[in-house]
């Protein structure tokens, strides 16, 4: 394949041979004619999943501010204090990622694979999401044709209706028996080719997708609901990518710390969310999320403060991202999405429904799913359940309750920041930065110098306070 995509650069990551071990993306043929032409569709599928779940964490990154459970252990950095940063990085790996999403889409009509068709549908929405939720308009349908240099921008509202559409298209070629090619179960990075997965996968998106407009009239609990149900039933579904060139990305910025390469410090906002301080009950998952400072305590770092001290850097007197935990060890698995948020989907729909004691179910089951995926012994999970600030009964669940322990869930996902907007930032204790540049809190990303540079088409950002079209 020597056809170049406005989107594919020579510069790509490297992706994952068919033995799970890292080789180049197929995209470099043009430069390396040692390759082959011609990808079969199974190369092409662990490419686009490796993609897929480094893209996840890669956003993640960036949010993770924003939500607070990451700060800056320097005072006044960008990202910690709503300053225009340059996403390119970001927006050019979304790109490629779709570039190579959309040639194994085409590779798998071409051979009656629809199988691949299925999953190509349901991960190109996956990456029209991010983009719905971060810049809002994006190209899409002048992007991959090889018609233009310059694809005009689609709108963020088009570009909604298309991941629906791709994911309902998607779970129909799944559903059909005559895939000419099956998913290889090597190479699915996601689901080891297991297609009742990637149904359920393409529902859980659905669900977000449609319980994103909750501020809008256009909200409908039922099909939340609906698709909730068709999504996953147990943490075994989750959609993880744990394949890496080296180590879990969260681990990388773990290690870094280590050699005073400072990053992944956590947010005093999340720390006390967790420690007692803010909710009067002390989470067990905290332990199995940090470790403790070097004087046994868990002291997180004030967003736009930087490191509060006393030894500026040189000890571990505040906590950070753990090598040590199942979330962001070493092997651990980047989560997409789980099964445990989508509880709290179920929970957040079935409120707004008036179903209080369905709500309530899944709220539990939500909290208990997580503890359970981090490793949370049962007699610790259960003393947590029952304590009356948590398990308080279905007639006294609130939105704020079901908010509060999804941002636990949640944890250093890039669905965290939509929940954020959509809840108008209510956490409890939930301030500004310190000297941060708006007056108000963030609601979206400014469109990056790379994207602005080549394509004319790229619309002025506005101020960064200044909400997406869902976030009305």
């Amino acid at each position: 394949m020597k056809k170049l995509y406005r989107y594919t650069l020579a510069f790509l990551l490297a992706g994952v041979s068919l033995g799970l071990q890292s080789c180049e993306d197929y995209f470099d043929l043009h430069d390396n004619p040692n390759l082959v032409s011609s990808p079969p569709l199974n190369a092409m599928l662990s490419t686009a999943t490796h993609k897929t779940g480094l893209n996840s964490q890669r956003v993640a990154a960036t949010t993770s501010f924003y939500v607070q459970y990451l700060a800056s252990p320097v005072a006044g950095n960008a990202t910690d204090t709503y300053q225009v940063v340059d996403l390119t990085g970001s927006w050019d790996a979304i790109y490629l990622a779709m570039a190579d999403i959309y040639d194994m889409k085409q590779r798998g009509v071409e051979e009656g694979a629809s199988d691949y068709v299925g999953v190509a549908n349901i991960l190109m929405a996956y990456h029209l999401n991010l983009v719905i939720d971060h810049w809002g308009d994006g190209p899409y349908s002048e992007a991959f044709n090889n018609s233009t240099l310059t694809p005009r921008f689609d709108s963020s509202q088009d570009l909604y209706a298309e991941a629906l559409q791709l994911l309902d298209e998607g779970i129909a070629e799944l559903n059909k028996t005559d895939s000419r090619v099956t998913l290889s179960k090597a190479d699915d990075l996601i689901h080891g080719g297991d297609k009742t997965k990637w149904i359920r996968t393409a529902n859980a998106f659905k669900a977000r997708l449609l319980n994103k407009v909750s501020k809008l009239p256009s909200y409908n609990p039922a099909a939340v609901l609906s698709a909730v149900e068709n999504s996953y039933q147990s943490n075994a579904d989750d959609a993880q990518m744990a394949v890496f060139v080296d180590i879990n990305p969260w681990a990388a910025v773990a290690r870094s710390n280590t050699s005073l390469v400072l990053g992944g410090w956590l947010s005093e906002q999340l720390v006390n969310h967790l420690n007692g301080s803010t909710y009067g009950v002390v989470d067990p998952r905290l332990t199995r999320i940090t470790d403790p400072t070097v004087a046994g305590t868990f002291v997180g770092t004030p967003n736009g403060v930087g490191n509060v001290g006393p030894a500026n850097n040189t000890i571990r007197d505040e906590v950070y991202i753990s090598r040590n935990s199942p979330l962001t060890g070493d092997l651990a698995p980047i989560t997409i999405a789980s099964y445990a948020e989508m509880k709290f989907v179920e929970a957040e729909a079935a409120f707004r429904a008036g179903n209080r004691q369905r709500a309530y179910d899944a709220y539990i089951a939500g909290i208990t799913a997580h503890m359970n995926k981090v490793g949370v012994p049962a007699g610790e999970r259960d003393a947590y359940l029952s304590n009356p600030a948590v398990g308080v009964g279905a007639a006294n669940l609130t939105l704020d309750l079901i908010f509060k322990e999804k941002y636990v869930v949640t944890y250093l996902n890039a669905e965290a920041w939509t929940d954020a907007r959509r809840y108008d930032y209510q956490y409890a204790s939930f301030e500004l930065p310190a000297n941060a540049d708006l007056s108000t809190f963030i609601r979206r990303i400014a469109y990056p110098q790379g994207e602005t540079s080549k394509n004319p088409n790229t619309p002025d950002s506005p101020v960064l306070s200044e909400r997406l079209w869902w976030d009305q």
